[in-house]
């Protein structure tokens, strides 16, 4: 059975992964509105990706005997000065998550709740994966600088990616 505090954390950060995924639907309707539709199909897939973090932790605590209680989702900001200004919002909000997850598991060590322990891992493995990607994202952008040509090119290799893989 899951103790209170973890339930309580965990209830946390469903709202987090959930706002991870407004905010990524922000950041789509942001770029469909400059008419990126590589980049907005890049959030639109990592919205649906945090989504299914939500429902991860969320199908978790049930199992677990604990109780999931939603709370109100924060409106996301809605406009950036450039493609890179979202990305770098991306690495920044990545790297905030990924301190979320190390909080989570730093919890379950504390009380000794070896289940959360091994669930988190898979977490905490993904936002390396998170972290990474968007960085190079960002990376690329500056290198590019204000190159329109190199920056459709990026938006249609961005238009590339599926949900389930990069």
């Amino acid at each position: 059975m899951m103790s209170k505090a973890m339930n309580d954390a965990i209830n946390k950060q469903i709202n987090a992964e959930m706002y991870s995924a407004y905010l990524y639907l922000a950041m789509a309707a942001h770029f469909e509105s400059k008419t990126l539709p590589g980049f907005a199909n890049w959030m639109k897939v990592q919205a649906a990706e945090e989504m299914d973090h939500a429902m991860r932790f969320y199908k978790f605590v049930n199992e677990t005997s604990g109780r999931v209680v939603l709370d109100a989702i924060a409106k996301p900001p809605t406009n950036w000065k450039s493609p890179l200004a979202v990305f770098q919002t991306v690495c920044e909000h990545e790297a905030k998550v990924t301190s979320l997850i190390n909080d989570l598991a730093a919890l379950a060590d504390k009380i000794k709740d070896r289940a959360t322990g091994v669930f988190l891992h898979w977490f905490i493995t993904e936002q390396v994966e998170e972290e990474a990607n968007a960085k190079e994202i960002a990376d690329t952008l500056e290198m590019i600088g204000e190159s329109t040509g190199q920056l459709l090119m990026i938006d249609r290799q961005l238009g590339k990616r599926k949900a389930g893989g990069d």
